[in-house]
């Protein structure tokens, strides 16, 4: 008996480039990431500070509509320094207990 899970439509070629998909979509590092050059520049050098100072990076305030990479550089950041990250967005916060 065969079932779907047992089943994929796909090629290995076209599953090998998943991961390629999602370092392009989603890159996580630096170096991977397109676009927004300053603001990317700034992180790197806050990162590489923070790293060198043994201490973690003070808090990150990342601004802007929808669609410039802000979640993809928060989790660079938070990539790079080695370390988990929790995002949110304003509309949730309904009290300052929240953060």
């Amino acid at each position: 008996m065969v079932h779907d899970d047992d089943f994929d439509v796909r090629g290995e070629a076209e599953q090998a480039s998943d991961g390629d998909l999602d370092r392009v979509l989603r890159p996580a590092q630096f170096e991977d990431f397109t676009g927004q050059r300053a603001a990317m520049d700034n992180l790197q050098v806050f990162v590489q500070a923070a790293r060198q100072r043994g201490e973690a990076l003070d808090h990150v305030l990342l601004h802007g509509p929808p669609g410039l990479g802000k979640t993809t550089l928060a989790n660079i950041v938070a990539n790079e320094m080695g370390v988990a990250i929790r995002t949110t967005s304003g509309p949730v916060l309904d009290k300052p207990g929240d953060l």
